[in-house]
């Protein structure tokens, strides 16, 4: 096992790992450290969060929730769950995660295969510093149709669809087509000085406002 550090030490990262050092750090570290695993072919990443990360995806991730109840979609949010596959040697753990369109086929688990069961439809990544690996690699071959990375420097959200075997950038969610969700970090910015519950409010008026256009 060989590691390295980046500068700024908020990352920890491990080369030649084999699947079972993965899966037994996973169960030594658990996941009430404050740090998010990738994992791709034998190198780990775990990278340290941070209240930036945390607060942005708590904002974003309670606007999904939002857009999903005004559209009266059923939806499962199951955070920041640990996702693998041990036969793609690929695992992931994203900011937050979302069951929309196959929320009933999972609903009530409380453990999941996904060599049985459906990934995530969507995961949610937030980017604050350059992260080690390619988690849109390890994403693709866990099956996970769309993913939103919000970078917090540039306030732009990303959206990738699955395509295959690779992400392609689009201007629209397939889970939420009406609406123009690249917007999120400009409603975001328009109320930063505002309470949650009034910046829910005006969410909610504006997923409204979209879908009676």
């Amino acid at each position: 096992m060989v590691f390295t550090t980046s500068p700024r030490c908020d990352r920890v990262v491990l080369h030649n790992l084999t699947w079972q050092q993965f899966e037994t750090l996973l169960q030594t570290i658990g996941e009430s450290y404050g740090v998010r695993f990738a994992f791709d072919r034998g190198t780990l990443e775990i990278l340290k969060t941070c209240l930036d990360i945390e607060r942005y995806k708590t904002q974003i991730g309670t606007i999904i929730k939002d857009i999903a109840e005004v559209l009266n979609i059923e939806y499962d949010c199951l955070g920041s769950t640990t996702w693998k596959r041990e036969a793609k040697l690929a695992g992931v753990e994203p900011d937050d995660c979302f069951y929309l369109q196959n929320e009933s086929r999972i609903r009530g688990l409380s453990r999941f295969d996904l060599d049985r069961d459906p990934p995530p439809d969507l995961a949610l990544e937030i980017d604050l510093t350059h992260k080690s690996l390619d988690r849109l690699a390890i994403y693709a071959r866990l099956g996970v149709p769309e993913i939103w990375n919000y970078d917090i420097k540039r306030k732009e959200l990303t959206i990738y669809q699955l395509d295959a075997d690779n992400y392609s950038i689009t201007e629209t969610s397939s889970i939420f087509p009406q609406i123009p969700v690249r917007e999120i970090p400009e409603i975001l910015d328009r109320h930063r000085q505002e309470g949650r519950l009034a910046t829910r409010r005006k969410v909610k008026d504006w997923v409204r406002n979209q879908i009676s256009e």
